[in-house]
């Protein structure tokens, strides 16, 4: 990591490439934050057969699409006909981890050419900081501005965890899942009732129609201290209550029903976990700032917006297309460590495994108030 002056700001638009996991994604983002192209392909296709994300499948399409991906972004970035030119970036900022290692290869090698080729700033972003940055991209949000420190909850397949939010580089680990986190349950829960890969959001459409109050499911770590998760025992109490149900029964009215019943455990858990982290954090903010896949839910978000307006704060979540993987809050991370004069080597190893709170998360200079 080098920490030092770059070229600017003012600087040129950066190029963020988004790789760690089964979306392949791309986009532009002036040194503002103004999103000037965007493009995210799924791989659901792919993947569905399996019931899952298969890493050799996602890192060949991965290679097979990203290159024309960030070409079809320059191009609609541009003001002009011609679209932009990689001479005129500011800099190229990739997913360096946490995720799968295949893919996470593929887009920092892409990321990495840019670079060398033009002279580039190159920026390696954990993952995890892009989700948690997200929310401070103006404009996004609202007009109100979303300042240091803040607490994040974030929640998606992989990761769910409360954070204090000092500043860029900057963050305190409150509490996590101890088992499963709230994706991967969904996940696990669509398929015990045989709904389509991905699972959270066919899980959450037949939901839609259930009653949430039909089965008692039980709310793990509720009401203890801390802020810590676990789903499962909730996963173990549905995968019960499935096996039960005679033979040809698990569809129409019953499986919205349990359907229903399970996401509002899992909504109640979160809600009072996101509680227990807010007093935690006290008086030294006011903002839930709700994060990744997981936070696209509609049950999920009415209640950490309930929990949030209890304790005296605001809920502020992404809009919904930028709560799963995307290159916007790759480039805006980039953005924001650009600013500071925090840039990465052209060495950087992706890495499969980088938690937000490690020693080696480069720490860069912050104001405590800024927007």
């Amino acid at each position: 990591m080098q920490i030092g002056p770059v070229s600017g700001p003012p600087f040129g638009p950066v190029l963020g490439i988004e790789s760690s996991c089964d979306e392949t994604a791309a986009a532009v983002l002036d040194a503002n934050g103004r999103i000037l192209a965007e493009a995210v392909l799924g791989q659901e296709s792919e993947h569905a057969p399996f019931g899952g994300v298969v890493p050799e499948i996602a890192a060949r399409a991965h290679l097979a699409h990203l290159p024309d991906l960030v070409r079809r972004v320059m191009a609609q970035a541009g003001l002009s006909q011609a679209g932009l030119g990689f001479a005129e970036l500011g800099g190229v900022a990739a997913s360096g981890g946490p995720g799968l290692i295949g893919g996470l290869i593929v887009g920092s090698g892409v990321a990495k050419g840019i670079a060398l080729a033009q002279r580039l700033p190159y920026i390696a972003v954990n993952h995890l900081e892009a989700h948690a940055l997200t929310a401070r991209l103006p404009g996004l949000v609202d007009t109100q501005s979303v300042p240091f420190p803040y607490l994040l909850l974030l929640i998606s397949g992989g990761h769910c965890q409360c954070v204090a939010v000092e500043g860029v580089g900057q963050y305190r680990r409150l509490g996590g899942t101890l088992d499963d986190a709230a994706g991967e349950a969904f996940d696990k829960v669509a398929k015990l009732m045989g709904l389509p890969w991905p699972g959270g959001p066919a899980l959450e459409r037949l939901a839609a129609s259930g009653d949430p109050a039909r089965y008692a499911f039980p709310r793990p770590l509720m009401g203890r201290a801390g802020c810590d998760f676990s789903f499962s025992g909730l996963k173990t109490a549905v995968a019960q209550e499935v096996a039960r149900q005679p033979a040809g029964a698990l569809f129409g009215t019953v499986a919205a029903d349990i359907c229903a019943s399970f996401q509002r455990a899992v909504a109640d858990v979160l809600a009072d976990r996101a509680s227990h982290a807010m007093r935690m954090m006290g008086a030294r903010s006011n903002l839930l700032i709700v994060a990744g896949g997981v936070a696209a839910n509609g049950t999920i978000r009415a209640a950490l917006d309930a929990a949030a307006a209890k304790n005296g704060y605001r809920l502020v979540a992404p809009p919904v297309r930028l709560c799963t993987d995307n290159a916007v809050m790759v480039a805006w991370a980039g953005i924001e460590r650009l600013r500071l004069g925090s840039v990465n080597r052209l060495d950087f190893a992706p890495r499969p495994r980088w938690p937000l709170d490690a020693s080696d998360m480069p720490v860069v200079p912050t104001p405590v108030t800024g927007g």
